[in-house]
């Protein structure tokens, strides 16, 4: 926690995923529904029209589908880092479940937080951060504007 009083870290990358070959996050997605409840009418649409699509897009990712005697439908999603996500999804349509899951699988599952700078390393530097005018030679002198020619 900060003086602000919400959470904030520096940038980083799930296990420098990426560098070598990109991991996806997400280990398991659950769609749990209703058979008959009017809430997971949009969710029966997905399962019949795109779930097979998103598993055959993300082969990585277990996909559960699971009919329950349950008011409320919901996606959960885990990740590989322990982290459990639980989005409810009641009176969605099969495109806004589909748009879910697609920001679902992007995540790392690490929880959203404030940023706070865009450049952190391990090992800074003692001369400071690097620009163009870093290494100019100071015989130049100071950058000043033009100075235009009276008309």
């Amino acid at each position: 926690m900060t003086s602000r009083g919400t959470p904030s870290r520096f940038l980083k990358s799930v296990l420098h995923n990426g560098v070598g070959r990109y991991v996806c996050q997400l280990k398991r997605i659950s769609i749990i529904f209703s058979k008959n409840a009017q809430s997971s009418l949009g969710v029966r649409d997905f399962i019949e029209e795109g779930v097979v699509d998103y598993a055959k897009k993300n082969p990585g990712t277990v996909v559960y589908v699971s009919p329950q005697s349950c008011r409320i439908p919901r996606i959960v999603a885990e990740y590989l880092n322990g982290n459990v996500r639980e989005e409810i999804i009641t009176s969605k349509t099969a495109p806004q479940i589909s748009e879910l899951l697609s920001k679902l699988t992007n995540q790392s599952g690490l929880d959203v937080i404030r940023i706070r700078k865009p450049f952190h390393t391990d090992s800074p530097s003692i001369q400071g951060q690097w620009h163009p005018f870093t290494n100019r030679p100071p015989s130049i002198g100071p950058i000043r504007p033009h100075k235009q020619a009276a008309p």
